[in-house]
């Protein structure tokens, strides 16, 4: 775990969850009463640029609430993922990960992320092996995307006679 300043870390493009303000506002209490109970998980993009991997609002919250920016004096908590884990399909597969094993995402922004990894060359199994999903959850997050482009390669079963 490193203590970086708070300017070097900028949030991830892709994140798909959203916190809802009384969620926030329990989050900031919490960072203010207990600390920072968890770090920043982060991919170092340069010799002095972090982004968010998971994390993302306690970033937030050390960087916009006064009380706790002042405390900490700009400088967040991290922990930095392997070095070899460079490629942005990791980085999403990394974040949907710790995402997945706490809590819910949004449709919408998931679907996107599938288009993603499968636009980045990822196949279905490798989505729902990485993703933690089953063959079929992947499958409706390309239907939903309404893009026909991403059953090209589908295999589809016989049609009845």
């Amino acid at each position: 775990m490193q203590w970086i300043p708070g300017d070097l870390i900028e949030a991830n493009d892709y994140n798909p969850n959203s916190v809802a303000p009384p969620e926030m506002r329990l989050l900031e209490l919490s960072i203010e009463a207990d600390g920072y109970t968890q770090p920043i998980v982060a991919h170092q993009a340069g010799p002095a640029q972090y982004v968010v991997v998971d994390g993302f609002h306690r970033q937030r919250v050390g960087k916009k609430k006064g009380a706790i920016r002042q405390r900490l004096q700009g400088y967040l908590p991290i922990v930095v993922i392997r070095h070899g884990r460079a490629g942005a399909a990791d980085r999403i597969a990394a974040t949907i990960r710790h995402n997945r094993a706490r809590g819910v995402h949004g449709v919408m922004p998931m679907t996107d992320i599938v288009v993603r990894l499968l636009k980045a060359g990822w196949n279905e199994a490798d989505i729902a092996r990485q993703l933690g999903m089953d063959d079929d959850e992947v499958l409706r997050f390309k239907q939903v995307s309404g893009l026909p482009e991403l059953f090209l390669d589908h295999r589809y079963s016989r049609s009845w006679d």
